[in-house]
């Protein structure tokens, strides 16, 4: 990239508003890196949040690059109309379908020994599955849902999975911008603490996602162990903007991103070839981007390695 490239790209990332919007994609379109190409020969990649928004564009990407890609979602209905609405642009899409509540622990579990029954590899796992809550409700192990859903069951899924993982592999973290606004400072980790805020609780699980990916990335060690990344996909018009903020929604749809540009530097991670070794590195249109911003408002480490101490202790994983 230029050094005029550069400053753009700066410039759009900075300014916000356009960098997150579907201008930012339009422009760095002009100078970002190459497209992947299709998979050499087949192979198995898992994307959570399947049935609809980033997860289906996805997963429709992934298919069309000829991987064979494990549909996981609260509902095999919306998931089985998700393929087939996949299916009318790819008509040679290679689909499977598993119910799983990425909160429940459980549930985890049961996906983690089916895909482990079914499968000698997984080359690429996505975690696109969201929620943003009205309320505060609990998991079915009792937990905060939406710390269920983005970092325990996430974690729980990413290392039980670790035996899986083939040479090249990968595993993103679907984040969003919204984290920089909320550094990691406290460890209410529940949010049991103060008036409970959906929006809040989303952000800050999402800053979370951001710091387990690099938590994850620094323990993983062995050969065959995965590339971790974490990324955001700007603003997109996806169920999780126009229902969770249909105010926002609105107010920005004339620049929303589609679907499947939100969904574009997912696919691009998880399709890389030669895969990127910049494991822990978050990333949006195809570049890393900083953590923190500005640069000051940083991490707490006491309050990081509470929140390690905290998801081992909630899901047992041993790494």
């Amino acid at each position: 990239m230029s050094l005029l490239s550069r400053t753009v790209d700066t410039i759009l990332d900075r300014a916000i508003v356009p960098g997150y919007s579907r201008i930012g994609a339009t422009v760095r379109r002009r100078f970002w890196a190459a497209d992947p190409t299709p998979f050499a020969s087949p192979i198995d990649m898992v994307v959570t949040g399947a049935s609809s928004g980033l997860g289906a564009a996805t997963a429709k990407e992934l298919a069309r690059l000829g991987a064979r890609v494990h549909l996981v979602g609260r509902s095999a209905d919306r998931l089985e109309s998700a393929a087939a609405v996949i299916r009318t642009e790819v008509p040679d899409a290679s689909l499977v379908v598993h119910e799983c509540d990425i909160s429940d622990l459980d549930s985890v579990a049961a996906l983690i020994a089916a895909l482990a029954s079914e499968l000698t590899s997984v080359h690429a796992l996505v975690h696109c599955a969201g929620v943003m809550p009205d309320g505060r409700q609990l998991s079915a192990q009792g937990h905060e849902s939406a710390f269920a859903t983005h970092v325990l069951g996430p974690v729980a899924l990413t290392v039980g999975l670790r035996e899986l993982f083939d040479a090249g592999s990968r595993v993103v973290f679907v984040s969003s911008g919204g984290m920089y606004a909320v550094p990691l400072q406290n460890s209410d980790f529940e949010y049991e603490n103060g008036k409970y805020s959906g929006m809040t609780a989303y952000a800050r699980t999402k800053r979370m996602q951001v710091v387990v990916a690099e938590q994850l990335a620094e323990r993983f060690s062995l050969e065959d162990d995965p590339v971790v990344h974490s990324m955001h996909p700007g603003w997109a018009a996806t169920p999780g903007v126009t229902d969770s903020m249909p105010l926002f929604g609105s107010v920005m749809k004339p620049i929303l991103r589609s679907a499947d540009d939100g969904a574009d530097t997912i696919v691009w991670l998880v399709a890389a070839d030669p895969p990127l070794t910049s494991t822990g590195t978050f990333w949006h249109d195809r570049a890393p981007r900083p953590t923190h911003y500005p640069s000051w408002r940083g991490d707490s480490p006491r309050v990081r390695d509470a929140l390690w101490a905290s998801v081992v202790e909630a899901t047992g994983i041993e790494i």
